[in-house]
């Protein structure tokens, strides 16, 4: 089917979302926001974690996001609306859940273009030290490049969605042929294979692997694959390229990650072991694969992974900017937050939205300083907006029956459980110390989403659906338990650093509570849903046609 180029929505003083992207760009910007910072950083970090076995962290980290993205597949092509990921739980379980999947999407989404900042701010600490301090946290100077990265992303976002979706292709083009020139000089000139033996397979045993998926960044690095879900509404023909960009980009990137794996532990010089695999030690650790360029005498390949330091963050930064903006325009479209969100420029930018964005993510700056911080914040609010999806998806197969799904999952009553034990797995490794902030942001989000509603900020604010919403409490407050009772810390095993999380809960038996825990509250999801007819009502009022994929927002 093809979408026309028509604006999606509004009047003359709010025309609304344009239709122009097709299959490459969309595939460029999920592609784009999964190479990103996470390469330039990932390696280093997953191998301090889990030393050789970080091959196989990298290996689940692939696994777990491959099943989400194939459920989101099916989700994104089937409902081509703007901020997908934020919306498919309020069609299935109404508005309370709806606004709460919603909140989720938009913090990580605000919260990646600040870790991206951080990430060429880190490489450029190299060269220059004015930017951060000793501990990398940003100086007054540093923090003034941050400001300007940031309005960098507003001003390209300005200028149109065909704008952006160019700017992004060339970069991505960029981003993806420095990681893969990396891999070839990096295996052809300092590949040491005795390295893969230091300090046996597993130095850190199975839980240092486990960690090593949510705490150092391969989860960080692989997500990303839903953009081309955030941006369904300015799709042209979203039915035949959603699945192919949101599947295609998770191929690509979990190959390129593995290999940066693989040639990271090879070319560590010897000397690197000194203090074992958690305090590695080498020339430029700081920028860890230019630095490992420098120690093999390739000198030209650290200049371009300087310059790439530089390139990859912001393309990525670039994309996630304009996912936060079409996040909190779909959380105005289903009535959840002001109806200023919604306003858009002549060229079809969610203004407003951009701006908020802009503000909100300097913010973001001061309570988390460097990279590291960040990103297990960020993976634990990303997966919990990926959970929401596996809710939605058995529902609306009941729910929805007879829409046309361009893009079908086979055994998709199976799979969608599965992702959510595995959405909920990646949450708890994340760490009790991460999940207590993240638990701080989700009180903070229901007190302004209520805010909003009290006020009556926007005119469609919906009824609350509480009986259809009922275990989301019991949800987000298990998990919490069940965090606080296991062995995972942001830094390490519980047993060995502390961060208040009690380690009742052994080894294994942590993954079957979790695991029956995320299977009950799926059937008590399910079993509370919206009323088929409730649905369709929800999917007519914001803009989805009944019985087809078109939608005009």
């Amino acid at each position: 089917m093809t979408m026309p180029k028509a604006p999606v929505s509004g009047g003359p003083e709010n025309p609304g979302l344009r239709r122009d992207i097709g299959l490459i760009g969309l595939t460029w910007t999920s592609t784009g926001s999964i190479i990103g910072s996470g390469w330039l950083f990932g390696a280093l970090f997953a191998a301090q974690a889990a030393g050789t076995a970080a091959l196989f962290s990298w290996g689940i980290g692939a696994l777990a996001v491959t099943v989400l993205a194939f459920v989101h597949a099916e989700l994104g092509a089937m409902y081509p609306i703007a901020g997908g990921t934020a919306r498919f739980p309020h069609y299935a379980f109404g508005s309370v859940a709806g606004a709460s999947f919603g909140w989720f999407s938009w913090l990580q989404a605000v919260a990646t273009a600040p870790i991206e900042v951080m990430a060429s701010l880190n490489y450029l600490s190299v060269h220059a030290s004015w930017v951060q301090t000793e501990k990398n946290h940003l100086t007054a100077a540093g923090y003034g490049l941050a400001v300007a990265f940031m309005a960098f992303f507003v001003v390209v976002n300005f200028l149109g969605i065909r704008w952006l979706a160019h700017t992004n292709s060339l970069a991505t083009w960029w981003k993806v042929a420095i990681p893969v020139l990396t891999i070839v000089v990096l295996a052809a000139t300092a590949f040491h294979g005795s390295n893969f033996g230091y300090q046996g397979l597993a130095p850190f045993g199975a839980q240092g692997v486990l960690s090593a998926v949510s705490t150092s960044g391969i989860i960080f690095a692989l997500l990303g694959f839903e953009q081309a879900d955030q941006l369904a509404g300015e799709s042209r023909n979203p039915a035949r390229d959603i699945p192919r960009a949101v599947i295609g980009s998770v191929l690509l990137g979990a190959l390129i990650y593995l290999a940066l794996q693989v040639v990271f532990i090879g070319a560590l010089p010897p000397s690197a072991f000194t203090h074992g695999w958690a305090d590695l030690t080498f020339t430029d650790k700081a920028g860890p694969f230019a630095g490992l360029a420098l120690t093999a005498g390739v000198g030209w390949l650290a200049t371009l992974i300087y310059i790439d330091a530089v390139i990859s963050p912001t393309g990525t930064g670039l994309i996630y900017t304009t996912a936060a903006s079409r996040v909190s325009y779909g959380l105005s479209r289903n009535g959840y937050v002001p109806q200023v969100f919604e306003r858009t420029t002549g060229r079809g930018v969610p203004w407003f939205s951009l701006l908020f964005a802009f503000v909100v993510g300097l913010i973001i700056f001061l309570p988390f300083p460097t990279w590291q911080k960040l990103v297990g914040f960020v993976t634990s609010a990303s997966v919990l907006m990926y959970a929401g999806a596996p809710l939605a998806f058995g529902c609306l197969r009941r729910q929805d029956p007879d829409r046309y799904r361009p893009y079908r999952l086979p055994g998709g009553m199976f799979w969608a459980p599965v992702a959510f034990v595995v959405a909920n797995l990646i949450i708890y490794w994340a760490g009790w110390d991460t999940l207590w902030r993240l638990g701080l942001a989700i009180v903070l989000g229901y007190l302004l989403l209520g805010a909003s509603a009290l006020l009556g900020l926007n005119p469609r604010t919906p009824a609350p659906d509480w009986r259809s919403a009922q275990w989301l409490p019991v949800y987000l407050i298990g998990m919490g338990l069940i965090s606080w009772q296991g062995g995972y810390c942001s830094t390490g095993p519980a047993s060995t650093v502390s961060c208040g999380a009690t380690g009742a809960l052994p080894l294994w038996w942590d993954m079957v509570v979790i695991a029956a825990f995320s299977l009950a509250i799926y059937g008590w999801a399910f079993s509370v849903r919206l009323p088929d007819a409730e649905t369709q009502r929800y999917l007519e009022s914001t803009d989805v046609h009944p019985g087809h994929g078109g939608t005009t927002g």
